[in-house]
């Protein structure tokens, strides 16, 4: 978890029943509604705008999208080659707060986890059936089927992911700006994220991630009402559909009370536990060894053409595959950058960017991979055969492609119980996760926000996918995606830059009226006795407790005191485990500085386990001081009294000169 806001963030209208940014929160609410209300009332004309939006964007902008995301590749993996990689983002101690397989489960489960359910079988099938290229049906359209859905299932989407998630985390976590999407522009427009700008970035990022997460929630209903018809002859139409978005929806809200750790987390693991299990399944009671050759031979068909596949775009020979597949995806994981981004960065506290890129970018590709090859070429092989017309079902009902898939195997009725229970916990994580994200972007991220706030949201992503089904079924959802993604596509490459120049910052220790490099400058003068003491000391709570009571306080205290006799008002709050000194400037802002406990384990070889879940593993603990500047926090421990002071005086020297207050 983030340590509180300690920057000038947007204002925040708090209460004990409100805590949000005000514009960015009743902005974006009032756009969603209006969205609804429009759907809802008039579905026939939203479905004629939606179509001439997608022929708009995909005729004038295409170009955009294809090349922007074949930049945020190349843009990731050199961050993960390059000497920043060993950057961690949050402080040099900071150790991860979740262990590695609980990790990847809600990476997986948030990323593409309805996604891959639904086109596992609908997708491969389907190039299969109707390359873009090329006679279909065939076993050359069947090798080539599978390339073009591990193209865009593969590095691409995560890559997208990454850029708004590493810079995120890095931001919020290492130099202590809030979790919300406008920070990642701080190194390009300073302290303007706090005005109309940052707060047309949040705007943005709302909405995108909204209509991404109905995206995914539409898909996910179409595919339980496919598996409800098949176990339980409950009829494939737009009411069913509706009143299971209702049903799912009210499940997520219970989600929402349990919290991160308790709901999400938990519900991560069970998919990711019955996912393997359903993939276990269908890999061994097919044909098991031709499903490993098929991986083998598909990973490396996919690392050869990937780099030529990036930059087609049928320019010579107008394609509408490219529009109906290509685009589609790409605008689809834009959209969904902003959720899945914030969402992974606040799991990934401690990680440093090569742990974050390399995990982030490999170990779910890889396993969206097997998962692919072990669906689609089953489905494909069935076809290939004539044991059942796997292509036609596909293409006269696209949802059922997965329950036609399981028909022909063994245990067909527990399996497609089982891939139905799969897709709606999907649904639920989606719901929660994505509610959980925008609330933190409408709220400023605001500690603690009221749970009805989440809830809101969550029910309007429910609201947006049954809108977005009436008015236009699967067109719309692609429309949805695909348009929503485009503003903010253009603001990721900002995000890039942003990126390189912090990182940049920090690398060369430089500091700009923009962005404040992290702490380089001399720290007090310690004797030997205090850095080694510093340096081997393992201090218990009540240590740190005792040095902010006797020491902290005190310098504090005695810098305000002076402070007020020049005429200023600061403020001061303490608790046992922290103490902060505010220094209001009127509109060039307020300074603070803030000394806390920050427990940090003690070596440990136990891997599997949360560490959240391992409250009685050793700790020890640091006192920990960073500014409302979005510097990196440091160590103070062991400061004498007017070390404090001098430490603290000099980040104030340094607040002053990048306020211009003289």
């Amino acid at each position: 978890m983030s340590d509180p806001v300690l920057t000038e963030a947007a204002p925040v209208e708090e209460s004990a029943r409100i805590k949000v940014n005000p514009p960015v929160f009743y902005i974006s609410a009032g756009l969603i509604l209006a969205f609804a209300l429009f759907g809802a009332l008039a579905p026939d004309q939203a479905g004629q705008i939606f179509s001439e939006v997608q022929a708009y964007i995909v005729r004038d902008f295409g170009w955009l999208y294809v090349s922007a995301v074949a930049g945020f590749l190349l843009f990731v993996v050199y961050l993960m080659l390059s000497r920043h990689g060993d950057i961690k983002l949050g402080p040099d101690e900071s150790e991860p707060d979740y262990s590695y397989l609980s990790w990847f489960a809600m990476l997986f489960s948030a990323g593409m986890g309805i996604g891959l359910v639904f086109f596992g079988v609908a997708e491969p099938i389907q190039h299969y059936a109707s390359p873009p290229t090329g006679e279909g049906g065939t076993v050359d359209s069947a090798r080539r089927a599978m390339t073009l859905t591990f193209f865009h299932w593969g590095l691409h989407a995560w890559a997208i992911y990454i850029v708004v998630g590493l810079s995120l985390a890095y931001f919020s976590f290492r130099r202590g700006l809030p979790l919300t999407i406008r920070s990642a522009l701080y190194p390009l427009i300073g302290h303007r994220i706090d005005g109309p700008i940052g707060h047309a970035i949040d705007i943005f990022a709302v909405l995108g991630t909204m209509f991404g997460v109905a995206t995914s929630l539409g898909l996910g209903v179409l595919q339980v009402n496919a598996g409800f018809a098949y176990l339980f002859d409950i009829p494939i139409a737009a009411q069913s559909q509706l009143i299971l978005i209702a049903v799912i929806t009210l499940l997520a809200t219970l989600s929402v009370f349990l919290g991160l750790d308790k709901g999400v987390k938990r519900l991560s693991e069970l998919n990711i536990i019955l996912a393997i299990l359903l993939l276990g399944f269908v890999l061994f009671s097919g044909s098991t060894i031709f499903l490993l050759q098929a991986f083998v031979q598909n990973v490396g068909t996919y690392l050869g053409e990937v780099i030529p596949r990036t930059f087609r775009m049928y320019a010579y020979d107008p394609n509408p595959w490219l529009a109906d597949w290509t685009l589609f995806y790409w605008g689809w994981w834009i959209a969904w950058s902003p959720f899945v981004g914030m969402f992974i960065a606040r799991i990934s506290r401690g990680r440093t960017i090569r742990e974050f890129v390399g995990g982030v970018l490999l170990v779910p590709v890889l396993f969206t991979f097997l998962w692919m090859t072990v669906f689609g070429n089953t489905a494909i092989s069935l076809d290939l055969a004539g044991t059942a017309p796997i292509a036609q079902t596909v293409a006269d009902n696209l949802p059922v492609a997965l329950f036609a898939t399981l028909a022909e195997l063994p245990l067909e009725a527990i399996t497609s119980l089982v891939a139905t229970f799969l897709i709606i916990t999907f649904f639920i994580t989606s719901a929660d996760s994505g509610a959980l994200v925008i609330d933190m972007i409408t709220s400023g991220a605001a500690k603690n926000p009221p749970v009805w706030q989440r809830i809101f949201w969550a029910v309007c992503a429910g609201a947006i996918a049954a809108v977005l089904l009436v008015a236009g079924g699967l067109q719309a959802l692609q429309t949805a995606a695909i348009a929503s993604a485009l503003p903010f596509a253009v603001i990721m490459i900002f995000i890039c830059y942003g990126l390189y120049r912090g990182l940049g910052m920090e690398s060369e220790g430089t500091s700009t009226d923009l962005m404040l490099a992290p702490t380089r400058e001399r720290l007090p003068e310690l004797t030997w006795q205090q850095r080694l003491t510093s340096i081997m000391g393992h201090f218990g709570q009540k240590d740190i407790h005792a040095f902010i009571a006797d020491t902290a306080g005190p310098a504090m205290e005695a810098v305000s005191e002076q402070m007020r006799e020049s005429g200023f008002q600061p403020e001061m709050e303490q608790t046992p485990d922290c103490i902060e000194i505010t220094v209001p400037h009127g509109e060039r802002g307020a300074f603070r500085y803030t000394v806390r406990s920050r427990p940090f384990l003690l070596p440990s070889f136990v891997w599997a386990e949360s560490r959240k879940e391992r409250e009685e593993d050793p700790r020890h603990y640091r006192a920990m001081a960073h500014t409302s500047e979005g510097e990196t926090p440091h160590d103070v421990t062991g400061f004498s009294r007017d070390q404090l002071i001098n430490d603290l005086l000099n980040r104030y020297a340094r607040f002053r000169h990048s306020r211009r207050i003289a």
